[in-house]
């Protein structure tokens, strides 16, 4: 029988963090993903799992598809075939190894996962006490309040404020559990560390240029890049809400916004697309990604896809956080009844008679979502009236400024 080909995954930012720092000895003693009570996993897609298996391994790739390591199957067993070369101070990341070369037992090293204020300055001043500090900037996904490439920033302005100190950027990923997160980044400070450790309290004022570097990556609500993402069954109206409600931002005129509804989306972005499920997520993928790069910049994208599925749904929330942005989820929960009495297209119809297959609310599910923070019900009210609940949230929010009188 022929070898099999070894396929290719691209993990998530948290998984590829992991990766680095498992790699790097950061984590030791952990050495591969998967191990007993470890929070350091790895999920493969079930046909990504059963190639993996039948090869006996599976080539770990960043998103730009350069191979970075090899894990072989079953045992996890990591076999790197380069380091990651991309990304925003790449030229930081350094491991372990090359710190304790680079620095001695004098070193100073302060974990820094937000930005330091003049009190941190000081504290870090006195205790150096002329020794040289490192501030080890932990940037993975998840754990510094900031971007990863803003707490850098806000770190080399630190460190320009000390006597001798230089920053280290290390990608320590959050796992969602508070109490199992300190002890792994517990345990990877403890790997640079050269000499002693000191935490900070993060109490008292910034000075002016770390100030304006929080400023701009921690903008304020009504300036920072969002996404509202209407979900509903076909006729529940959240097309309708969402192209008046794009209407009201353009007539107010104070943030760039742009429509990504679903028949618009699969005429251009999706153009080919089936309707089968993979398609459907792939679409919904796709306008998730689109809407996450204009809120990167500021912008507002109004979307309105059925995206039927939860997990799918929380991987574009997931997409506008990593960006920077804000996900706003208006799940519109006219009923099945009523959607199909309206079926203006007469989808419900054909999808009755088996003419179209998987048609959500017939022969599909729809998941009804719980952490939408607009839930409205369409039957019997006017546009003007479903439009006014959307703004009213977003007014409370402070997200818009409610128009005066």
């Amino acid at each position: 029988m022929p070898d099999q080909p070894v396929p290719q995954h691209c993990p998530t930012p948290t998984e590829l963090d992991d990766l680095e720092l498992l790699v790097s000895g950061a984590l030791a003693p952990l050495t591969r993903f998967d191990e007993p009570g470890s929070p350091v996993t790895l999920a493969l897609p079930d046909d990504v799992r059963a190639a993996a298996e039948a090869a006996g391994a599976v080539e770990l790739v960043d998103p730009e598809g350069l191979p970075l390591a090899r894990v072989a199957l079953p045992d996890g067993t990591i076999t790197p075939l380069t380091h990651a070369q991309y990304g925003a101070f790449r030229r930081l990341h350094l491991t372990p190894a090359q710190v304790r070369e680079a620095y001695d037992a004098t070193t100073l090293t302060v974990p820094v996962t937000d930005a330091l204020t003049y009190a941190d300055l000081d504290r870090i001043g006195h205790v150096a006490g002329g020794a040289p500090v490192l501030l080890l900037a932990l940037i993975g996904t998840g754990t510094p309040l900031l971007s990863g490439p803003a707490l850098v920033r806000a770190s080399l302005l630190a460190a320009a404020h000390l006597a001798d100190a230089s920053v280290v950027a290390v990608p320590l990923a959050s796992h969602g559990d508070a109490e199992v997160d300190h002890a792994l980044g517990k345990g990877v400070v403890e790997s640079y560390a050269p000499g002693p450790v000191l935490g900070l309290t993060g109490e008292g004022d910034l000075p002016d240029d770390i100030a304006a570097v929080v400023e701009r990556d921690l903008p304020a609500p009504d300036e920072q890049g969002l996404v509202l993402f209407f979900t509903g069954l076909s006729g529940s109206g959240k097309s309708t809400i969402a192209r008046a409600l794009h209407d009201v931002l353009l007539e107010q005129g104070e943030r760039t916004v742009t429509s990504l509804d679903g028949d618009v989306v699969r005429r251009n972005l999706s153009a080919g697309l089936t309707f089968s499920k993979a398609d459907r997520e792939t679409n919904i993928r796709r306008i998730g990604w689109v809407g996450a790069e204009i809120s990167r910049h500021g912008g507002v994208a109004i979307c309105s896809p059925i995206a039927p599925f939860d997990a799918t749904r929380k991987q574009v929330r997931a997409m506008t956080d990593a960006a920077g942005g804000r996900f706003v989820l208006i799940h519109v929960a006219t009923p099945l009844e009523e959607c199909e009495r309206r079926d203006r297209k007469g989808l419900y119809a054909k999808a009755r008679r088996g003419e179209i297959p998987e048609f959500t609310g017939i022969s599909s599910p729809y998941e009804e979502p719980e952490d939408a923070a607009v839930r409205i019900d369409t039957t019997g009210r006017s546009i003007e009236d479903c439009l006014d609940e959307v703004l009213d949230h977003l007014y409370d929010e402070g997200i818009l400024h409610r128009p005066a009188g």
